[in-house]
This record gives structure tokens, sequence and C-alpha cells, in this order.
């Protein structure tokens, strides 16, 4: 796992008390690491990007030594203008080829790291929209679909091809995390993403081959409870489409989640009222964050974000019957927000 402080932390799971055992730190601040899962790779390298320094470092996966560290400073996309700072956003490993998606925001590049060959590396460099953040694979784990927040727009990645297939126009600075994937009535298989401008939730066909009139296109759109999202998550065993509005300055808003049904979507959304079921008395901002499967797909896991003097929790949902099943709360947890299924973080289910 990897701070903002981009540190990076392997935490033993099998040990009788998971603890570290190995640590690095890549730059000053990071957002994104992953490993490596093209077949007769699986794990073998382990890769992190940074906002400061502005590069990604691909290190072993077994002890996180550092073995390339490549800056990612370059021309814009559009103006052809150098950048000094591009950050590096998100960063995914591909499943069709021993190569990262490694994607820099400011120049609005996405970088294909070849790691066949670590002393030579080859990267294809493929231009899209400036502002690239984050991102996820369509159910296929063929393409990746990449928001560039500020443009609007959500770039298509071929991943088997190894080139751009389509930048879709969405509404105003979508914000997708890994994004949802999930089979439409009328579009096929689709990959949604949620906005931090606006109450919309775009669904983007993803399936050229099948139903090709919807691929690459925003085919609908669906309206939340408003803007300020930052996760949207299902699971193939789920009929519900979580979507959480943290950002969003209204409390009743943020201390909750909408929730869909995929086989009725016209129905609009529910809302589920996280912050009062998490029990939490005195202050705290309670901004709900982050829906989170378990691996059985029956259970979605919410953190109740507060200040870091303000009590936090976790809050357990039943996903068939939508009612509360657990909370977890403790002092011992600062300001939570992304927390993972080790299993389907692993082979990308969402």
């Amino acid at each position: 796992m990897i701070g903002r402080d981009a540190k990076i932390n392997m935490i033993d799971l099998w040990m009788e008390t998971p603890n570290n055992v190995a640590e690095i730190r890549t730059g000053l601040e990071a957002r994104s690491v992953d490993t490596s899962k093209y077949k007769g790779y699986e794990d073998k390298y382990a890769i992190a990007g940074s906002y400061w320094p502005p590069q990604f470092v691909i290190m072993n996966g077994d002890t996180l030594e550092p073995l390339k560290i490549v800056a990612t400073r370059g021309m814009t996309v559009d103006t052809q203008d150098y950048h000094p700072e591009p950050r590096v956003a998100a960063i995914v490993a591909s499943h069709y080829k021993p190569e990262f998606v490694v994607n820099v925001k400011e120049t609005g590049k996405i970088l294909m790291v070849n790691y066949k060959d670590i002393e030579n590396l080859t990267i294809t460099e493929i231009p899209t929209a400036r502002f690239l953040h984050d991102g996820g694979w369509d159910a296929s784990k063929r393409y990746f679909l990449v928001a560039a927040n500020q443009s609007n727009k959500i770039a298509v990645i071929d991943a088997k091809e190894g080139k751009g297939a389509a930048i879709v126009d969405v509404d105003k600075i979508p914000h997708p995390g890994r994004g949802a994937n999930f089979v439409h009535p009328k579009c096929g298989p689709v990959w949604a993403t949620g906005h931090l401008g606006s109450e919309k939730i775009a669904l983007i066909g993803t399936d050229p081959a099948k139903h090709k009139q919807h691929a690459w296109k925003a085919c609908e759109m669906l309206d939340g409870q408003g803007g300020g999202n930052l996760f949207i998550k299902t699971h193939p065993k789920s009929n519900h489409l979580y979507v959480d509005t943290p950002l969003n300055p209204d409390p009743k808003i943020h201390r909750s989640i909408a929730v869909f049904d995929i086989k009725n979507l016209k129905a609009g959304f529910k809302v589920l009222p996280i912050f009062e079921w998490a029990g939490i008395k005195g202050e705290a901002a309670g901004r709900i964050v982050q829906p989170e499967y378990n691996k059985a797909g029956d259970e979605v896991w919410f953190a109740v974000w507060s200040a870091k003097n303000q009590e936090s929790a976790l809050v357990v949902v039943d996903d068939k019957t939508l009612k509360l099943k657990a909370v977890i709360r403790t002092r011992a947890w600062i300001t939570p927000t992304g927390h993972f299924n080790i299993y389907n973080t692993q082979r990308d289910v969402y």
C-alpha cells in the first residue's frame, strides 16, 4: 500500500500479527501503486508514481528494492508546451502484455511501460487529454478508462493493441475511482463514473464487438444525489450500484450514500443513512466515502471520514437487503478513506 506521503509499506498478512516486512519512500507526495499481473510476471515487479518528484519507480516485487526511476517531465498533448512538474496519477497493470499503464496528469499522456526488459525499458506514449487522474479496467480487462478530469472527458486505451481507442465527453470533473462495470439492459456492458462537479453518473458502453452503436459513448446519464462524488462501485454478483458524495457541502448528502438497482435504473436511487447508522456521538464531519465490496460480493464497506480530532468508523451494509450489518469503531483510525478488499483489488474486480 502507498500513502499520500509516497511511503510504500509491504505488509505480510500471513504473519501471526500482520506487520511490515519492507518499506520505501519514492517521493514526497503520491497516489498510486500496483504490481505486475501479466502471466509469468505475477508480482515480480511493483511500481509507484509520485506527484513530486514527477516520476515513477519500478521496484523488485519481493523486496521493494528500486530498479528503475523514470522522470515524466515533457510536453503537453494540446499546446506542446514543456511542463516541468507533470504528476503521476493512476497506475494499473495490464493483463494483456507485460506492461504498466502510467497516467501523467498535466501532460495528458498515458505511458505503456513494458517491463519485459527492465534495463532497456520500452515506453509507448499515447496522447489523450490533459489532467488525467483516476480510472480502471472494463469488465474484459482489455480497455482502460481514465478521467481527464478538468477536460470533462474519459480517455479509453486498448491494452491489447497498445493504442488509444476513444475519448468520451462526459459531465463536469469526472472522478470514477476504478469505476463500476455492469450490463445495461439497452447498452450492454458499461463502465460508470460519477462527477465531482455535478450530480450526473455517466454510463459508457464498453463492447465494440456486440454493441458497436453504444461503444465509447455515454449511452445514459443518471441523476445522483449531487456533486462531490469520489467513488462508484458495484460487483459481478451484485444488483446494486453505490455512489458516494463525500465532497458535497450539504451534510445530508455527504453523510449518506445513494444506491441504484441495476435492473431498474429508471426507479432512481435509494438513500442509506450511513452516518446515522455509525452511531457517532459528538461533533464529526462524517463524510461517507468509498463503497468497497467483500470477496463474496454480499457486503459493502463504507468509511465514515471525519477530521483527525473527531471520531471515524467503518460501516458494513448487507448488499441484498441494504440493511446495516456491522459498525467498526476505534479511535486508532484517523481519517479513514481508502479501504480495499485484497482479493478484489488483486484481480481488478469492480
